[in-house]
C-alpha cells in the first residue's frame, strides 16, 4: 500500500508528458498574461505588489539558473516569497532556465532593457470573466504536486 492509497490521494502522474504539459501551460500563461498586462517581473517589484495587494496575485514563478543557486541573497528572497505565497494561497512553481523565460517574456517594454526574471507574478486582470485554461491547468498541477509533498514543483519550459 502506498502513501497515496492510505490518504486517498492520487499520485502525480509520472512521466515526461505531465511535466511537458505543465511547461507548455506555463508558456501559454506567461504569453497571455503579458498580452493582458497582468505580468509583474522582478524580485523587488513582485515583493512590492504582494505587500500592497496580495489578493490580486494569481500565480508566482521563481526562476534561477545553476549559477544563481549560490546567490545567498536571492535564495533568502525566494524563501520569503515562497512563505508569503503559501500563507496567501498563491500557487508557486520554479523554473531552472532564466534564458527560456527571457525568450518568452522579452525585455522591459518601457526601457527595452533586460529585466529581472527571478520572480514573475501573474495578477488577476480587472476583467471579471477572465478564466485562463493554462492557469487552471497549472493550479491543478500545483495541487497534485502538493498531494505528494512537493510544495514548490519545478517546471521545465518547452524548447
Amino acid at each position: 500500500m502506498t502513501l497515496e492509497e492510505i490518504h486517498g490521494q492520487e499520485p502525480v502522474p509520472a512521466g515526461h508528458d505531465w511535466m511537458q504539459g505543465a511547461g507548455k501551460a506555463l508558456h501559454e500563461l506567461l504569453v497571455s498574461a503579458q498580452r493582458r498586462g497582468c505580468l509583474t517581473a522582478g524580485v523587488y517589484e513582485s515583493a512590492k505588489l504582494m505587500n500592497v495587494d496580495p489578493d490580486n496575485v494569481a500565480f508566482c514563478v521563481l526562476a534561477a539558473d545553476e549559477e544563481d543557486e549560490g546567490d545567498i541573497a536571492l535564495q533568502i528572497h525566494f524563501t520569503l516569497i515562497q512563505a508569503f505565497c503559501c500563507e496567501n494561497d498563491i500557487d508557486i512553481v520554479r523554473v531552472n532556465d532564466v534564458a527560456k523565460l527571457a525568450a518568452i517574456v522579452g525585455p522591459s517594454e518601457e526601457s527595452g532593457e533586460p529585466r529581472d526574471l527571478h520572480c514573475i507574478l501573474i495578477t488577476n486582470p480587472n476583467e471579471d470573466g477572465w478564466k485562463d485554461p493554462a492557469l487552471e491547468k497549472l493550479n491543478s498541477f500545483c495541487e497534485e504536486s502538493r498531494n505528494v509533498n512537493d510544495w514548490v514543483p519545478t517546471i521545465t519550459l518547452p524548447e
